[in-house]
This record gives C-alpha cells, structure tokens and sequence, in this order.
C-alpha cells in the first residue's frame, strides 16, 4: 500500500508560479512511475505531466514549456514546478503512483489562477 500526502496549491495570479509537492510512503519509491492530473469543474481529470524512475519525463501540450515535473528519490517525493499560470490552468491536482499493477492517488489540492 502507497500513500501520498500532496502539499502546495493555492491561489496566484496570472503569471505567477506555484510549486506542488507530492510524498510517497513506502520503500519502492524509486521504482514507480509518478505523474500529476488535474480536473476542472465540469471537465475530466487529464494528465499533466509524468516522470519514470529514471527521470524520463513527458508533458501535457498545454503545459509544455511552463511546468516542470521532477523527483527526489531519496526523498520518495514528487514536484510540479508550474510557471506563467493561466487562468485555464485552475483545477484540483493530483498527483498518481503507478507500479506493480496498481495505482495510488494523493488527495488532491486547489490551484486557482485569478487575478
């Protein structure tokens, strides 16, 4: 069993950043791969960015270039560096471990971009 404890969020304005952090208990950290979702009021929840094991990353087009997904192994912890925030970027965010056949997910937390 994985638990991820998601920490960061808030309110920003337009073209500010935020950093969101995601920790993962148990040993195995290093071997699951790791990614970030958001939902919007009345829409699906999609991928926003995800990274591997090995530090493989890929990217949501509406964020390339502005988010950075990255991993602290020792720290079993995951990170979504989010810049030049858009209003269209305001959603519940989760962040998602995926290994050994299962999946786990954070409890989600509020970005809200507005000015």
């Amino acid at each position: 069993q994985v638990q991820l404890v998601q920490s960061g969020g808030g309110l920003v304005q337009p073209g500010g950043s935020l950093r969101l952090s995601c920790v993962a208990s148990g040993s195995i950290f290093s071997s699951y791969v790791m990614g970030w979702y958001r939902q919007a009021p009345g829409k699906q929840r999609e991928l926003v960015a995800v990274i591997t094991g090995g530090g493989t990353t890929n990217y949501a087009d509406s964020v390339k270039g502005r988010f950075t997904i990255s991993r602290d192994n020792a720290k079993n912890t995951v990170y979504l560096q989010m810049n030049s925030l858009k209003p269209e970027d305001t959603a519940v965010y989760y962040c998602k471990a995926l290994g050994g056949g299962r999946q786990y997910w954070g409890q989600g937390t509020q970005v809200t971009v507005s000015s």
